[in-house]
């Protein structure tokens, strides 16, 4: 077997101890009990995904205490936490470990507590909805193609329509240069649409589910014509936003990523929307999932800014102007 046969079946094994974790520790009951604590999420499971998958520590090179694995390994993780909407610090931390390798000289004490779960990180974008905000240990900001850690820093919760994801408000209050911004943004898009793809796949499941046991005029409405067309179209727009992921997470870049979040938001949004839709109305009800998957899809449209203006981007650059 070559070497992209080993990776490819050692990220398989990763993604299956992942979905094992999850399926044992974050039932639906357990996703709402981790959304409602103090921190957001669960603490125990947390500490598992990292002691038992090294979840944290995927991206960190070993020199600096992780495992040297690379973006598509991060990717199958939060595709798997995505599946079941796991409120988790990963995503954040993960991107402030990124942004920390691309100083000069990272800073290996920050990066190995990061690595092992013992600290939480978060990267800034927009500093008005910053994901793990306000549990962050170790806070890094995108500005003006730079990047800078902010030492010292206040935080505060938004309201956010998606429960399973808390936002935070962070002003810096002391902060210190870390080198040039080499496409972060780029990544952060990039494990963003892996989660939402694992979303959209368990959206779906759902809604089929339901299509095939829900009995109108004496048979199932899975059975009928027009809600099979519907299922398979959105079970094709899937499978084209996950290659879109996985291609972008090989080769990184600016276009592959705007491409891979347009294709993983379009992708989700729709399931989820089909999903209200089909289910009736027991999906908007608070006992049912649905709604979580809906306010996820619309959440995580809008975390990174506007799809319009990335959409506007493409366009420029596959039709520039004369």
């Amino acid at each position: 077997m070559g070497r992209s046969g080993a990776v490819s079946e050692e990220r398989e094994m990763l993604r299956q101890t992942v979905a094992a974790l999850v399926t044992k520790h974050a039932s639906p009951a357990a996703v709402r009990a981790a959304m409602e604590s103090e921190r957001g999420y669960d603490e125990s499971l947390w500490q598992l995904l990292c002691e038992q998958v090294g979840a944290a520590a995927l991206v960190v090179p070993e020199e600096f205490g992780g495992a040297g694995g690379e973006l598509a390994d991060a990717a199958a993780v939060l595709q798997e936490l995505g599946r079941a909407l796991v409120p988790s610090p990963l995503l954040g931390t993960t991107l402030a470990e990124l942004a920390l390798l691309a100083a000069p000289d990272p800073d290996a004490k920050t990066l190995a507590g990061l690595a092992d779960g013992r600290s939480i990180g978060a990267l800034v974008l927009d500093p008005d909805y910053v994901v793990n905000g306000d549990i962050a240990d170790v806070v890094i900001a995108v500005d003006d193609g730079q990047l800078s850690r902010w030492t010292r820093f206040s935080a505060r919760p938004v309201a956010t329509m998606d429960p399973t994801r808390r936002l935070a408000r962070v002003q810096p209050e002391e902060t210190e240069p870390l080198g040039t911004d080499r496409g972060i943004g780029d990544t952060a898009a990039i494990l963003l649409a892996a989660e939402q793809i694992g979303a959209a796949e368990r959206c779906l499941e759902l809604t089929v589910e339901y299509a095939k046991n829900r009995v109108q005029f004496g048979r199932p409405i899975g059975s009928f014509q027009a809600l099979k067309h519907r299922m398979a179209d959105l079970y094709v727009a899937v499978a084209a936003a996950r290659a879109l992921v996985a291609d972008a997470c090989k080769e990184p870049t600016a276009t592959g990523a705007a491409t891979a979040r347009l294709a993983a938001s379009e992708a989700l949004s729709n399931v989820a929307a089909e999903g209200i839709q089909l289910h009736g109305g027991i999906a908007i009800t608070w006992e049912h999932d649905m709604h979580l998957y809906f306010k996820r899809a619309h959440g995580s449209a809008h975390l990174l800014g506007s799809l319009r203006k990335l959409l506007r981007r493409l366009e420029c650059e596959v039709f520039p102007s004369p």
